[in-house]
This record gives structure tokens, sequence and C-alpha cells, in this order.
């Protein structure tokens, strides 16, 4: 067994990750910013990226480090630099003062068309930043990531529960569950596999139209009516979350970039061989899943 550095512990993705590991009788030794309840099998550091001495208490005596944590929203430039390129910076240099060779890389889709939006430049930043260490590393592109548990795609399912769903233009999309990646993440940690970018989806192709059904059969309604919206539209959205809900609005300005490209699936090519990772999550039952997960805790 092996003993796993996680950042992004507290995540979604990371708590998901943190749960299949301990399954599997490994140890994980987390950085968090909070106090956290004592766990078998996991030893807490209190910490973050910006403080190197909790990083190198993070990685002493790990065999392999998994970095998911990353921001996806922030106010300004600054933000994405510090949370995806520094931060990512911090966990290279980290890992290799430890002599740890694993390094396992959570990016994101959108670090292909670094142009789009400010996130998108960040995260293909820290790509760089991994790629050229020394390190045996894997870096991992998820599409869309869902499940229970999941707070990004809540507005989605409330709308479709009312039947409609407000869409940006139209585009192919494709899905993860949070479980499928967890496990390939938890695959790639714990093999020796050579130095490789990973694109990740379900395997199932959606126009932002059928995703919209697709939520709303998950949500018990028949039919959705899906509204397609310009950018400029958008990012008039965008302007009014911010207003409404602040530093928790869903819609930015930078997520416009990204929303409004047309092609957010993984391509042939760089998805995992079969050998290595096959996603165990249909599309519809995972939409169906995460939505029971909402109205259980009282969120749809």
């Amino acid at each position: 067994m092996t003993t796993l550095a996680l950042t992004g512990a507290t995540g979604f993705v990371g708590q998901t990750l943190l749960d299949q590991a301990i399954a599997a009788g490994h140890q994980v030794r987390a950085l968090t910013r909070r106090p956290q309840p004592d766990r078998d099998g996991v030893t807490w550091i209190d910490g973050a990226l910006d403080r190197p001495d909790s990083l190198a208490a993070l990685v002493d005596g790990a065999g392999a480090v998994v970095h998911v944590a990353g921001v996806v929203s922030a106010p300004t430039r600054a933000g994405f630099v510090a949370g995806n390129i520094d931060g990512t910076r911090a966990m290279l240099a980290a890992t290799e003062r430890a002599g740890i060779r694993r390094f396992v890389h959570v990016s994101s889709l959108s670090a292909r068309e670094p142009a789009l939006s400010l996130y998108g430049w960040s995260k293909a930043e820290a790509e760089a930043l991994v790629t050229a260490s020394p390190l045996a590393w894997s870096i991992v592109r998820p599409s869309g990531v869902y499940g229970p548990g999941d707070m990004e795609m809540r507005d989605l399912f409330r709308a479709a529960r009312l039947g409609i769903a407000l869409l940006p233009p139209p585009g192919k999309v494709a899905l993860v569950a949070v479980a499928d990646l967890a496990q390939l993440l938890l695959t790639l940690a714990t093999r020796e596999v050579p130095p490789a970018i990973y694109e990740v989806d379900d395997g199932r192709t959606l126009t932002h139209a059928a995703l919209a059904q697709a939520i709303g059969r998950a949500v018990g309604r028949r039919r959705v009516r899906a509204l397609h919206l310009p950018a400029a539209v958008l990012r008039l959205g965008a302007r009014l979350d911010r207003a409404l809900r602040g530093d928790g609005a869903k819609l930015t300005a930078d997520r416009v970039g990204y929303l409004v490209h047309d092609d957010w699936t993984a391509r042939a090519p760089l998805r995992p061989p079969a050998d290595l990772w096959t996603p165990a999550t249909a599309t519809d039952d995972g939409l169906a899943a995460t939505a029971r997960w909402y109205r259980a805790n009282g969120l749809l």
C-alpha cells in the first residue's frame, strides 16, 4: 500500500479520492486550512499552498503526490496565478525536495484553450510547470465533473425542475462522474505509468440541449425548454450573479469565456487506454444519483 500526499482533500473531487484511497487500504496525508475530524488512515496537515513548511510536512514519507487543489473562480488574474500557477510550483518544489517520483496533477479541459479564460490560461501555465519537471508525472484534464456532493451544477438541476434551461450557444459537452475521476487519479498515483496528459469524460457526447433534457429526466421533468443565450447576455448574467451572490457567484465573466466554446469533450487520442481506466458511470445514471442527493439534502 502507498502513502499519498493529497491537496484539495476537503473539496468535491478530493473528498471522493480520499474516501477511495482509504477504502483501498492506503494512508493519506491531506492538506487542510481548517481543523478536520479525526479519521482512520488520514493524517491532516494544517497548512496551505503558500506555506512551504506545511507542504514539506505534507509530503514527508509519502510515496506519491496528488495535486487536486486549485482555483476555479477568482475576481482577478492574481487570484488564478496564486491558486493555480504558484500553488502548483510550490507543490512541485516540495515533491522534488522530498525525493518523491510520482506526481498526479488535476488540470482541466480548459487548459487546451488558454486564450478563452484566465482559468484556462492558468491551468495551461500550471501544466507547463508539471511537464518541465523531472518527476514521473501524469496530468488529468477532466470534462465537467459532477455527482453527489457537487454544488457547481445545482442551479442547472433547479432550473430543469422548473422546466427551463438557460444555455450557452450550441456546442458539444461531456461529463465525468466524480467517482470515476477519483478512481483514475488513484490508479495513476499507485501505478508506474509513463508521463502523459489524459483528457477524461464518460464517452458520451451531448449537445447543450441534450444535456438539459438529460438533467430534466433526472429530476422527473419530461421536457425542458432549452434557451441558448448569446455571449453578451451571459456576460450580463455574470454581472448580475456577482451582484447577487458576490464571491459565491456560479456564473462569472471569466467562466463565460469558456462556456461559449463549442466543444468540451475529451479527444480520442488523449483518452486513457482502456487497460488503465474505463468510466463505470453512465451519464443518465450519474445524473439521477446526483438529483437524489440534492433532494435528500434539501437542495432541489
